[in-house]
């Protein structure tokens, strides 16, 4: 097939949508993606892009467009005008670079923004190909939760622009099962809404790669660890708050690998609480480096804020952590939580609930090696079994096979 990727975010930047594009190729279609100029998530363009643009024209056998877009910079107005600026961009450039082309599929990568939608919708009118939608961020419920639109009329406005985007998708995917009722009050009756949870990469099993040498081997320690992005969304303050709780446990130690806008305040508060000895700020670093952090950790911590959107969502990171074989302590609701709950692959406490999640710390530091290994074995099978990305691909790989021979009108 010939496929349109449409997605805000790509390569260098570390999103899943990399490696799906990667697997397309592998699997013999023809990719080509419609992105802007990588600035996520320091809100700058990267600096090796703007020396050498052409060299990032290019991905693994696909061809990547990219149109001029504002970076993220910093504040919720540059944010806004960040992604209004690419959706602008990707919409009235995007049909001249590819009037040439022709498509038998489109698939959207919504991670956030929903107004990935608007340049997706246009390369569907222009090409005629079906459109497919891969919804992993509730718009407007998530802009609410966060506090970055609080006008009951600009929320209603929103609605309305993501009413139709989902009015042009051929087929829309939600990350979660609790997702599907959300999607179909703004899709309206009679939109094909499917379950489609991400997949975890087989890098993420962390056996046989070497420690990372920017961790401290500290014999005795506990290493709870937190990968990926330092937002709004995760609930910092909490974790901080477990982590002042259990400041007289010498031998429990936060190691925090990723970056995000949150990420200078941490480390402000970090020095404010005098934790420098036991919440370590690593940065951020390549995916592919991530099994050699992992490597360090005792636990994988996953958290999201006390929000009803949240307690809908399955974090992104969750299929990669469990694909790792390392217990979970979890501090969110919902059906993250009863994943992790059912499948025994850790523990689980309430969204927000800081005490609980140092109790659970201390529960699970407390357990054998043997004990903990069990626990991360259970989640791994869970990954195999439920989140295979093979299992996965396969699925999505068959639905766009689908709605090729049907077209998109």
């Amino acid at each position: 097939m010939r496929i349109l990727v449409v997605s805000q975010y790509f390569w260098p930047e570390n999103f899943r949508i990399n490696d799906l594009v990667e697997e397309f190729v592998r699997r013999g279609h023809e990719v080509t993606v419609l992105t802007g100029r990588p600035n996520y998530p320091d809100g700058k363009f990267f600096r090796d892009f703007l020396e050498n643009p052409d060299h990032f024209d290019e991905y693994m056998g696909a061809t990547v467009i990219r149109v001029p877009m504002l970076p993220r910079g910093q504040g919720g107005v540059r944010l806004m005008l960040n992604y209004i600026s690419f959706a602008l961009s990707a919409s009235l450039i995007g049909p001249w670079r590819l009037r040439r082309c022709k498509f038998d599929a489109i698939f959207a990568y919504e991670p956030s923004p929903i107004t990935v939608g608007i340049p997706a919708a246009v390369m569907r009118a222009f090409t005629r190909a079906p459109l497919t939608f891969w919804v992993l961020d509730l718009w407007p419920e998530t802009l609410e939760a966060i506090g970055v639109v609080r006008s009951k009329v600009m929320l209603t406005l929103i609605g309305s622009l993501v009413s139709t985007i989902y009015a042009h998708c051929d087929l829309i995917l939600a990350q979660s099962n609790s997702f599907i009722p959300q999607i179909a009050k703004y899709a309206g009756s009679g939109r094909r809404i499917e379950y489609f949870p991400s997949w975890a990469e087989s890098l993420f099993a962390p056996q046989g790669v070497e420690l990372a040498p920017e961790v401290t081997v500290k014999s005795g320690c506990f290493n709870i660890m937190f990968a990926g992005n330092i937002g709004e969304s995760q609930d910092f303050p909490a974790i901080l708050a477990a982590a002042e709780q259990l400041r007289a446990h010498s031998n429990i130690r936060w190691l925090i690998v990723g970056d995000g806008r949150m990420a200078g305040w941490v480390t402000e508060e970090i020095k404010k609480r005098a934790l420098e000895h036991s919440v370590l700020m690593l940065g951020r670093y390549p995916v592919e480096r991530m099994p050699s952090f992992f490597r360090h950790a005792d636990a994988l911590l996953l958290s999201l804020k006390d929000e009803p959107i949240f307690a809908m969502t399955i974090p992104g990171k969750l299929q990669s952590y469990l694909a790792s074989g390392i217990p979970l302590l979890a501090m969110l609701n919902g059906e993250g939580s009863a994943i992790i709950q059912n499948a025994q692959a850790g523990l689980s406490c309430p969204a927000g609930d800081y005490a609980a999640l140092a109790e659970a710390v201390l529960q699970l530091s407390a357990m054998s090696k043997e004990e903990r290994k069990t626990m991360g074995m259970r989640g791994k099978t869970l990954s195999d079994d439920e989140f295979g990305r093979k299992k996965l691909i396969d699925q999505l790989e068959g639905w766009l096979e689908e709605l090729q021979i049907r077209g998109a009108y």
